[in-house]
């Protein structure tokens, strides 16, 4: 585990050992079981109890669980039954989407206070590059500790944080101390700290592409590094060069405040399997309405409809269809949606889950989209 200091720098920009201090000061910020937390927060009786968010005792996936509920091997994308077969005392909660985005919104204020170089990756995580900030603070260290107590202060719950001079490494050292801990990885540390890591906790490498790197002989980010550039690129195509590059623990990403949002989804998985084209056209309807009214409040819309369709056995399947405009309305949509699910009936088996999502996104001022509806 690498402790919780700082690089100290002379004033030629190098390290006590000498070695060249990186320019940028990357914070990542990652909250705690967020989702369980506030459901915690929310409710004495919880504390302390191993709770999971989304799914049933008998249907669904877990969206997220406590650490209570974690020690037991719980975790998210679980199926509901396996959660329950592992944690007999586990505690089912329905999400509440719009009380995470509101805590979400508070902690996104409380990263402003120091600096406006913020990306979000999702409600509970963010990027923050902080080489330059609002409070003049040289100690990126300090800085992260800061924002978590405020956090605290704020919203009641806890944040972990890494610290790092690439996203990649500010990633990484943000689980070392979890929960409530913080953790650097100087630029001293970080070639070692990445040769010494198993690829398959890296972030971004899913177990698929682990898997055929261990099939490669690729166990840790030393066997990473001791590959070519080109023999990465022919097996892993243009993620080739990114691996040739983070197994030297190089990472010129810069945190984008303006990262575009790729797409709009929503999901329901049934109690009981659907088998009948007019329940699961039925099911479709608050999906679309979903989808559209989070497009309406934020100005979007998009050219491409997917429809997903997971079966009793968990098989996936989706189809889309992709508009030379934007979608125009929540009817349009969901007639869009309907047409696609029509064209997988009949179902060879039942359908746990629907989904509905809208890429190729827009910014479509929601007037512009009346006026073009209206004509």
């Amino acid at each position: 585990m690498v402790d919780d200091v700082d690089v100290l720098t002379d004033e030629n920009g190098r390290d006590k050992q000498g070695v060249e201090a990186a320019v940028r000061k990357i914070i990542h910020i990652d909250m705690d079981a967020f989702y369980a937390s506030v459901e915690q927060r929310d409710n004495p009786e919880l504390r302390g109890k191993p709770v999971a968010v989304g799914g049933s005792a008998a249907r669904g996936v877990v969206a997220a669980a406590s650490y209570e509920a974690r020690a037991f091997g719980v975790h998210s994308a679980l199926a509901s039954v396996t959660a329950k077969r592992r944690c007999p005392d586990l505690i089912f909660v329905k999400p509440r989407f719009d009380v995470y985005r509101a805590v979400s919104q508070q902690i996104r204020s409380i990263f402003a206070e120091h600096t406006d170089l913020i990306e979000p990756l999702s409600l509970d995580e963010a990027y923050l590059d902080v080489t330059t900030n609002k409070h003049n603070i040289a100690i990126a260290t300090e800085i992260a500790a800061l924002i978590r107590a405020r956090i605290k202060e704020v919203t009641g719950l806890n944040a972990s944080a890494g610290v790092s001079y690439c996203k990649f490494l500010a990633k990484m050292a943000s689980d070392l101390n979890k929960p409530n801990g913080q953790a650097v990885i100087t630029p001293k540390h970080g070639p070692a700290f990445v040769e010494a890591l198993a690829v398959k906790k890296f972030h971004g490498v899913g177990p698929a592409t682990a898997a055929k790197m261990e099939r490669l002989g690729i166990l840790t980010g030393s066997d990473l590094k001791a590959c070519s550039l080109p023999f990465l690129q022919e097996n892993f195509g243009k993620a080739g060069a990114w691996y040739h590059r983070i197994a030297r623990a190089i990472d010129d990403r810069p945190v984008q405040p303006d990262r575009p949002r790729k797409s709009i989804g929503a999901e329901d998985t049934f109690d009981t399997d659907v088998v009948e084209f007019e329940p699961a056209k039925a099911e479709l309807s608050p999906l679309a309405t979903k989808v559209w009214q989070y497009c309406e409040a934020r100005d979007f819309s998009g050219k491409t409809v997917t429809l997903k369709i997971k079966y009793a056995d968990f098989k996936i399947i989706t189809r889309s269809r992709t508009l030379v405009a934007p979608v125009r309305s929540e009817g349009q949509l969901l007639e869009l949606a309907v047409s696609l699910l029509a064209g997988t009936f009949p179902t060879p088996k039942g359908i746990r889950l629907l989904g509905i999502t809208l890429s190729s996104l827009v910014t479509e001022p929601n007037q512009q989209r009346q006026l073009s509806f209206g004509l």
